[in-house]
């Protein structure tokens, strides 16, 4: 493994956090470094990290100050 992807793992938490839950990934990632993408994907959809879920979470977000802003009034 390469100085690159070892700086992309410390410098990037939920890879980092991944790859410290699911460390068999590391057997792909010595194999492969182009993996490291593969990895990404798999942290995102683990941590809620996609575009989807943000958008989810600010969906909920915003029907929580709708709730409030009804009781409020």
């Amino acid at each position: 493994m390469n100085q690159n992807i070892r700086n992309i793992i410390k410098n990037n938490q939920m890879i980092n956090q991944y790859l410290k839950e699911e460390s068999y990934e590391y057997k792909y990632l010595y194999r492969d470094e182009s993996y490291i993408k593969e990895i990404e994907k798999h942290a995102k959809r683990k941590y809620q990290g996609t575009s989807i879920d943000k958008i989810n979470r600010l969906k909920n977000n915003l029907e929580f100050i709708k709730t409030f802003m009804s009781v409020i009034e």
